[in-house]
């Protein structure tokens, strides 16, 4: 009595989609158990490529958190003419904070600012013996929400200011906030340039670092287009092989950075950071986490979809 040898490749078992989809993925498997070499060529470049966006991601964040700070440190300051009642200075404050884009007002009395402008004088306060705190003004200092802290944005939040009755003058460094937020948009525009470029050469290094792997099965490609497979049945489990091959590198990428992260960069001062009140970089958020997951398997499929076009197209 003879018996059938067991075939190492997967059946098409069953009928319908549920089927097709499990033959698809037992396909993918035995395709990379075959093929170990190129399998973790592919899976390295794609975590060597992931791992370098995430890095310039890691450095953007802290770059956007450092800039939100600083731009948290913008005051508007609001001078009076006169010195007001309580009644009078809580109804102008209750005008202010319904000025939208207001986020925290704070007042200044006479003898506060004159300790204020003591402390900056550091080592010469003797100048300002016998000088009254009448001399200075009183006023508001208001903290603006951060939609209201571009060019435009304070132009009219001050235009309103001023119509407050009893505010006299209002400053708020004009030049500098200008200043600050054509750098922080220069910063944006060459992040957004560099991660579009990165991202391009990632997706056209991972295509042809795939295409070795359909190089491989080159003739079993072949015989299955001329057994009549249908285009779909031949790319299904190579898709699948590459949606596998970018989650991988998706997660070996993540699992290195964790580790870099808290192995040295954490603990890394003055960094990107340029705040004294901050210290080592911050970690990605969790949307981002879930962003390079998925980037990881886009960038497989395509990569996979790409090489596999190419390649069919060219049997024609």
């Amino acid at each position: 009595m003879s018996r059938n040898k067991p075939s190492i490749r997967p059946t098409l078992s069953g009928d319908g989609v549920g089927g097709r989809f499990r033959y698809f993925i037992a396909r993918a498997l035995l395709n990379i158990r075959q093929n170990i070499l190129v399998n973790v060529l592919t899976i390295g470049t794609i975590t060597l490529a992931l791992l370098i966006v995430s890095l310039f991601l890691l450095v953007f964040v802290n770059l956007e958190s450092t800039a939100d700070e600083w731009s948290g440190k913008i005051q508007v300051t609001a001078y009076f003419d006169k010195e007001h009642t309580p009644q009078e200075l809580s109804s102008i404050m209750a005008r202010v904070k319904a000025i939208e884009g207001t986020d925290k007002v704070g007042y200044v009395g006479k003898e506060e600012a004159m300790k204020r402008f003591r402390a900056r004088l550091k080592g010469q306060e003797t100048l300002l013996d016998g000088v009254p705190a009448d001399v200075l003004p009183s006023s508001i200092e208001i903290t603006l929400k951060r939609k209201s802290r571009e060019d435009a944005a304070m132009e009219a939040y001050v235009a309103q200011l001023k119509k407050v009755p009893g505010i006299a003058e209002v400053q708020y460094g004009e030049e500098w906030v200008r200043r600050f937020n054509t750098f922080m948009n220069f910063l944006r525009f060459v992040g957004a340039l560099l991660g579009g470029f990165l991202l391009m050469a990632v997706l056209f290094i991972v295509s042809n670092t795939i295409k070795l792997t359909i190089y491989a099965r080159k003739e079993e490609l072949e015989v299955m287009e001329l057994v009549g497979a249908t285009r779909f049945f031949i790319k299904a489990p190579f898709l699948i092989e590459g949606i596998i091959q970018g989650a991988a590198g998706a997660v070996l990428a993540l699992l290195i950075l964790v580790a870099a992260y808290f192995g040295f960069l954490h603990s890394a001062t003055n960094f990107v950071n340029f705040s004294s009140s901050v210290t080592g970089l911050s970690f990605l958020p969790p949307v981002y986490i879930a962003g390079i997951l998925a980037g990881g398997v886009i960038l497989g499929f395509l990569g996979s979809l790409t090489s596999l076009k190419r390649f069919i197209n060219s049997q024609q």
